[in-house]
């Protein structure tokens, strides 16, 4: 059953994704360098011991260097991995990008079937894509609901990552949909206050 707001939603996707489109990949890699030093300034990724990463798509900020450098500091670092059987994400931890590393059934990179599971209990930060996200810390995913229903599950700080371009003053919000707790675009740093 469609929700009154999809139609909302859908202008919405529509809308930022043409502002995505417009970004050059020098543009992108650009701003997706600025967003990752300004995430790396932060306390809570210098005490976040497990982080819960995501393999980003050709529109979404790249956080794949931070990958990399999480796993050379000593971090322990997840990516989301498809579950046909129950159609959800859950965290596996990866010890080498190259090889622990496959294309999953949703075209997605996903950790190897044979990587071990991260325990949901144990995430420190949380690392979330999305299409577009709002100032008090709404976010709008692709559609199917894939991330609010990961999002419930594993703890640790949200943070929202997401190019100015996807920023929002506001978005329709359903109940179902997860409030993060932070944003980090290239120029900004975004601490969402509860209610």
């Amino acid at each position: 059953m469609k929700s009154e707001l999809a139609p909302q939603k859908m202008r919405v996707r529509a809308a930022i994704r043409a502002r995505l489109a417009a970004m050059t990949p020098e543009q992108r890699a650009r701003k997706s360098s600025r967003a990752r030093a300004l995430l790396k300034e932060q306390k809570l990724w210098h005490e976040a011991v497990t982080v819960l990463f995501y393999a980003p798509l050709h529109d979404e900020l790249d956080v794949w260097p931070l990958v990399l450098e999480g796993l050379e500091a000593g971090k322990r670092i997840a990516l989301p991995r498809f579950n046909s059987a129950t159609g959800t994400y859950l965290p596996a931890l990866i010890k080498d990008p190259h090889c622990d590393i496959v294309i999953g059934k949703l075209g997605i990179r996903e950790p190897r079937p044979d990587c071990k599971p991260a325990p949901s209990t144990a995430i420190d930060l949380v690392l979330v894509p999305g299409v577009a996200f709002d100032l008090q810390g709404h976010r709008l995913g692709r559609g199917k609901g894939y991330y609010d229903r990961l999002l419930r599950v594993v703890s640790g700080i949200k943070c929202g990552v997401a190019f100015d371009e996807q920023l929002v003053p506001h978005l329709p919000v359903e109940p179902h949909d997860y409030r993060l707790d932070c944003i980090v675009t290239p120029t900004r740093w975004i601490t969402v206050c509860a209610d």
